[in-house]
């Protein structure tokens, strides 16, 4: 398209972009509703009905969006995260209950993964630097903290007095952190804040830092982008490729590009707002475990929402039942069947079909397999371990061989992979637009 800069922005805004930021106005009014609601009504069940419009809204609107890649994302923001959050605002909990929060930042934080970064407490004196994975971590020094020695520290939340580390399911089986007695009579919880990413490179605290050097994340990301811009070409020799290969390089286009992402979200929600996004994944191509995967590794996001919002009220309910030995069980078996049921939410809007639950049995077998590797290690009680190297053999290999049997094939019965290449042409075609229209102007 040839013109000046403002034809070519009006032209390519219209159609779906127009009406994407339509959609998010809506959200973002029906989020200002909320706040104002949250600090009328008593937590309960009646701040929860006077919310239940708005959930619905938001299970709807994403229907409203045709492009895979707006579409999906509003679909796991606003349907699964933020509609999680806000139940738990209901009942004064989650990130969303924190009263100091500005209506600017309560949108923010119930639309986007992300968390407030406390710039009085970006520098803190007195710190002990921590050598993890050939760079170095910062932690508070006034506060008490094990590693677990797993080739490289690793620190996991600090459990309240009455949520055990055996009742944990995101826990390694036999590497886990002893919480400080005095963090935990200080009620040192997740809700309160106080998760800490189970990784050799992010870590969540009070005081929000990367473990990697600003260098070290830009290269990364660098290498990661390259990588994604080449599966993109490889995909015009498709035709020549074996499909087990491609629904291969599927596994990595997906991890790729919602990492990188949520990485520019994250670079943008710093400068402009001063928030930080929480990590969504942690390097998950290195899991030495199906636990390891699941809960430090692999969207740790839907990890940190499920936990409050599914896995402990079960736990609590199924200890009443089943006694303590016993409720892990349950509570894990039911944390994999709503994210198996909040994906095939998000594959119908995709998709607009009939879900054919296949991506829930994928939840419900990786659940079964949870449960099995938490009781072996239970019983083996570190008497043996797997070598690492084939630890992530065995565990990233299942994980694959599970996705392309059951987890792919819905994801291509919709023709996402077609239609999200054609959402990379028109981007690039503007980019392409946008240049011509700026040397034009300037070469007036």
């Amino acid at each position: 398209m040839e013109g000046n800069i403002k034809d070519v922005i009006i032209y390519w805004i219209e159609g779906e972009i127009e009406n994407f930021i339509k959609v998010w106005l809506l959200i973002y009014v029906s989020l200002c509703y909320c706040y104002l609601s949250s600090k009328i009504l008593p937590k309960g069940l009646f701040r929860l009905s006077s919310f239940l419009p708005v959930i619905l809204f938001f299970l709807y609107v994403p229907l409203k969006i045709n492009s895979v890649h707006l579409c999906g994302n509003t679909g796991f923001f606003i349907s699964w995260l933020c509609n999680f959050k806000l139940i738990l605002l209901a009942f004064d909990q989650g990130p969303l209950s924190d009263s100091s929060l500005s209506i600017i930042k309560f949108v923010f934080l119930a639309c986007l993964p992300i968390k407030i970064q406390q710039k009085s407490q970006i520098y803190v004196e007195n710190r002990d630097k921590f050598h993890q994975n050939n760079h170095f971590q910062e932690t508070p020094s006034n506060e008490k903290k094990d590693f677990a020695k797993n080739d490289h520290f690793q620190e996991t939340q600090f459990p309240s007095s009455i949520d055990k580390i055996e009742n944990n399911p995101f826990q390694d089986g036999y590497f886990y952190e002893t919480p400080s007695k005095k963090l935990v009579e200080n009620g040192s919880s997740v809700q309160n804040g106080k998760d800490f990413a189970k990784s050799g490179y992010f870590k969540e605290s009070s005081v929000p830092s990367f473990a990697k050097s600003n260098k070290g994340q830009k290269l990364n990301y660098g290498i990661k982008t390259l990588i994604f811009a080449l599966i993109i070409r490889v995909y015009d020799y498709s035709d020549y490729i074996h499909p087990y290969i491609i629904m291969v390089i599927y596994c990595f286009h997906i991890y790729l590009s919602l990492d990188i992402i949520l990485a520019i979200v994250s670079g943008l929600a710093r400068g402009l707002l001063g928030l930080q996004l929480e990590p969504q994944f942690n390097e998950p191509y290195l899991s030495t475990s199906l636990q390891d995967f699941w809960g430090r590794r692999w969207n740790l996001i839907v990890t940190r929402i499920l936990r409050p919002t599914i896995y402990k009220p079960v736990l609590s309910l199924s200890a009443n039942i089943l006694g303590r030995k016993w409720a892990p069980i349950p509570a894990v078996m039911a944390t994999f069947v709503v994210s198996g049921l909040m994906h095939e939410l998000i594959f119908y809007y995709l998709g607009r079909v009939k879900p054919t639950w296949e991506i829930t049995w994928f939840f419900l077998l990786h659940g079964v397999c949870l449960n099995l590797e938490i009781y072996a290690k239970k019983v083996i009680n570190g008497r043996f371990k797997l070598p690492r190297i084939i630890g992530t053999i065995l565990t990233v290999g299942f994980v694959m061989i599970t996705g392309l049997w059951l987890f792919f094939p819905q994801l291509l019965r919709c023709n996402s992979d077609v239609r999200a290449l054609a959402e990379y042409e028109a981007i690039g075609a503007f980019f392409k637009d946008f240049t011509r229209a700026v040397k034009s102007t300037f070469s007036r």
